[in-house]
Formats: C-alpha cells, structure tokens, sequence
C-alpha cells in the first residue's frame, strides 16, 4: 500500500517509497500514474495532508476486498459538483447516504484508493488533468459502467471530522462535466432546467462547454484484471426460492421443474398462490401429486397483491440465502450454482441477473453496480430481510422493487448485476380471477401525473433537482399524448395533476 498526502491538487509526501522527495510539489494525477507504472500490483491511497491522522488503515482490507474497487469519502458539507447534476442524472448514484458504503461515481480528493492495476488498465485512456476531483469524478464516471466498482466509504476515516469547508462550486465544470459525460441534449436540458427553477441564465457555461467532447472507454478496458474477494458472504449455501403467482399454473410448473434439475438445489421453494375470488381453492394440484426434490411451503391467500404476497413469502424464509423468483421465469440446470459463485468472487450480498426477455438481446456485459433492484431475478443474504420489505404503498402500481433495492443500498449493501447466468422472463399472460383494484385517485377529477406510486418512490429517494429534472422531461414527453394541445392550458393541467400526484404520493408515503 501507498498513500500519497496532497494539498491544493499537489503532491506534498508519498508513504513507502524511497523517491518521496521526487514526487514532491508535483500534480497529483501524474504521481498516481507513476506510482502505478513503478508499483504496479500495490493498493495506491491519497488523503488530504490534514486527514492524515484520521486514516482508518484497520479498515482498508475490508473495504478493498478485490482488485477493482475504488472507494472514497467526501467529509465536506456538499460535493465537487453542484447539486445541479440532478437535472441531468435521475440514477440512484447522485443522491449519496453519507453514513454507509453507497454506490456512486462521486467521487473525493480528501481520501480513497485504488489498485495500481486499474490505473494502469486505464492510463492511455484517461487524460491527467490540474484538478484532482474533475479527474476523479471522470474516471469513476466512465469506468463504472465497465466494471469499476465505485464507493461513497465512510469507514477510510477513523472518525469523521466535523469539516464546516465547502466546495467552491463552477457552473463552467458542471456544463464541462455533463458535456463530457452525456449526451449532448443534456446540456441543453441543464441550461433550461436552471432557467426554469432557479431563474439563472448560464449562457458563457453552457457555450464554453459545447468546445469538450465525449469522453468514452473501450469496453474491455478492465477485463484483465483477476477478480477474488477475501469478503466471505456464502457460509452453507442453502437457498430458499420465494415465487408469488396469480393464475398461472403451466407457467409456474415449468418455473418448479428447472429449480428442479439445478446441480446447487434449492432447500425450500415457498410459493404464495393468489386469487381474490373468495370462493377460490388452490388450483396447484401438483404441489402435492408429485415428488419434488425441495421442500414446499405453499400460502394460499384470498389477498391481491405483489407486494404483500412476497413479504408473505419472505417471512417464511429459513435458509442463508434466498432466490426473488417470478411464475413465469426460465433458466437453465446451473442458475443458483454459477450466481453463488459469482457472489463469493466479488464478495457481494446482493445480486440481480440479467433478466431478458426471450430473444432480447444483452445491452450489459460487464458486471456492474445495479442501478436497479429485479424483484424476479435476484439473490440476496437473508438476514437482510429482517431490515427490509416491500412497501405497501406501492401495492398495484409501480416501484416497488427499485424501492426495495434503495433500502438495500441505504444498510450500505450494494447490487451488483451478472450478466450470466441469465434468466428468461417470459412475460407470460395476465392469468386468474382478477379485481381490478380500486384506487384512490383514479375517480378524481383531475388525474394525478405522474402516477402516484412512481411518484412515490421519487419523494422517497431522489433529491429536489433529479425530482425536479423528471417533472421537465414527464411534461415534454406527456404533451406529445395528450389532448390539450394549447401550451399554456397544457402547462396549468399538468401543474395540477403533478400537484395531485403529490398529495396522493404523500398519504401513500404513510403505508407500510
């Protein structure tokens, strides 16, 4: 391990080195990649000169628990970038839970790390620049989506100071960063969103960044560098399936037959049958007629609804790990076998496969951090569940699975995606005795938009700007299908079925 202390984007000493007096007073960035080409297989850190006595070094096995991590913690009152970015990004890696290791390419100059290795892998690709953050923020930015893991680390400092600093913020390096790292409408939608909600005008910014180009990776970048965590996450093994189903018998028949024939079986597939007609019985004959090599526990109940059915069935969860299934899933013999060994490579709690449709073509190939949670394709450590749920709020509509990864993400356990094994989704047919559910709003004389549930998650987990950026994009998108066709009679109606949304979103917010 190396640890580079640096102040004003230069280097003022370097641990374990016998040249630290070379590296004095030189750019930060071009000392990293030097110290790389020279250390190639070490663990490089940087830290403000001022942090130096809070390092955590009893942490850092922990924290880089394989070769492509990078963590960092970011102790000032606000980020290198202006919390604007939320008109531009609506991910779950913007709004940062400061108190838990949390997925983001936000990235600090006041303490991390990194291997050698990936500075290395990258070195021709990323340009050195002056300021230590923007290069930071940019490497992380471009190299998580190939496979960098990227961290918001609260445990790099023993105690986390009390730093009443601020980040001077640029609106010239935000338009620069969103030019550089998006495509080029989002500059035009920042421009326009800090217009619409802040009354600002930032015309030199937004001209003077339309000069940078995008800044693309190769996609095999990182494939060369080895992954083995030292995290152990798999103890026995065991594995209990949950699958909620509503009228679907044939569907969930095939689903039980592959779990059958998996080389890594599963202990105990619990399935919770729905049908809101109360006169209904089981229609499952074959949960009893035939001989299954896993146990059954089979919940059969009048009560509609995913959400509920699905916390019905984690309740009832024994083993160490459980597989969220779907009635109309398919995946070959070696699915639960091949996902628990990726875990115990990359040392993750949660994982979400690649979940295609049948012959949809794989978009993602790399394993990355998930910017989202599949209720039907996922596999995570149960005693996480004793901390989590499906939130009621969301029962009938939609959300409710990506709420249920950012409670995840907020105990600091980050979602990893594996593009293989996969598992086919097959989008089955609506089957059963349905009710449509009676919602609250939906007699209302002006319709809530976006949908209260959607809604609902945005309040729960985005910041004012990414709440703020989806309200512009909904009202463009929106105008396009609906019948009003005068802007200004358009933009009041859709003021007031936002409004709606939210009154609805909030009582909704209440229900757990």
């Amino acid at each position: 391990m190396i640890i580079v202390y640096h102040e004003n984007n230069k280097v003022i000493s370097v641990s374990d080195t016998n040249k630290s007096s070379l590296f004095s007073g030189k750019n930060i960035v071009a000392t990293l990649f030097e110290i790389a080409i020279a250390f190639p297989e070490e663990l490089v850190i940087w830290c403000l000169f001022d942090l130096k006595s809070n390092l955590n070094f009893s942490e850092f096995e922990k924290i880089f628990h394989h070769q492509k991590i990078m963590a960092s913690y970011n102790p000032f009152q606000n980020s290198f970038l202006s919390d604007a970015i939320g008109y531009v990004e609506e991910s779950v890696f913007i709004n940062i839970n400061k108190k838990v290791a949390y997925p983001t390419w936000q990235m600090s100059s006041c303490v991390g790390g990194i291997q050698a290795s990936v500075l290395l892998a990258l070195k021709e690709e990323i340009n050195v620049s002056n300021n230590f953050d923007y290069f930071l923020h940019s490497l992380a930015k471009l190299a998580m989506s190939k496979g960098l893991l990227c961290h918001s680390e609260p445990k790099l400092l023993k105690k986390i100071p009390h730093l009443n600093k601020f980040h001077k913020n640029s609106n010239f390096i935000l338009f620069r960063f969103v030019k550089q790292h998006y495509k080029t409408r989002w500059s035009f939608l920042l421009f326009l969103n800090l217009f619409f909600y802040e009354r600002k005008i930032l015309i030199l910014p937004f001209v003077f960044s339309l000069l940078y180009s995008r800044r693309k990776l190769k996609n095999d970048l990182l494939d060369n560098i080895k992954v083995e965590s030292t995290k152990k996450v798999v103890e026995s093994g065991t594995m209990d399936v949950i699958i909620p189903t509503i009228g679907r018998k044939e569907y969930l028949y095939d689903v039980l037959k592959d779990l059958s024939q998996q080389t890594h079986l599963p202990e105990n597939v619990i399935i919770v049958e729905q049908n809101p007609n109360p006169e209904s019985v089981s229609e499952l004959d074959y949960l009893a007629n035939e001989i299954w090599n896993f146990g059954i526990k089979h919940i059969f109940t009048h009560q509609a609804g995913a959400c509920n059915a699905r916390n019905l069935a984690l309740a009832e969860v024994k083993s160490e790990w459980v597989f969220l299934n779907d009635d109309d899933n398919r995946f070959n013999s070696d699915l639960i076998e091949k996902t628990l060994e990726n875990c115990i490579k990359y040392g993750t709690q949660v994982a979400s496969n690649s979940y295609l449709r049948l012959n949809e073509k794989k978009e993602v190939n790399e394993v990355i951090q998930s910017s989202v949670f599949g209720s039907g394709n996922s596999f995570l450590k149960s005693d996480l569940l004793n901390l989590v749920s499906f939130r009621k709020g969301f029962e009938f509509g939609y959300g409710e699975d990506s709420d249920f990864g950012m409670q995840l993400r907020n105990l600091g356990t980050d979602i990893l995606y594996f593009p293989n094994p996969e598992i086919i989704h097959l989008k089955a047919p609506i089957g059963g005795f349905r009710t449509k559910p009676v919602l609250g709003w939906q007699n209302d004389e002006i319709q809530p938009k976006p949908s209260p549930t959607v809604m609902l998650y945005k309040i729960l987990h985005l910041n004012e700007k990414q709440i703020s950026g989806y309200k512009t994009i909904l009202f463009f998108k929106f105008y396009k299908v609906q019948p009003i066709k005068n802007p200004i009679s358009y933009f009041f109606n859709f003021k007031k079925q936002w409004n709606r949304s939210l009154y609805w979103a909030n009582l909704l917010k209440n229900q757990r």
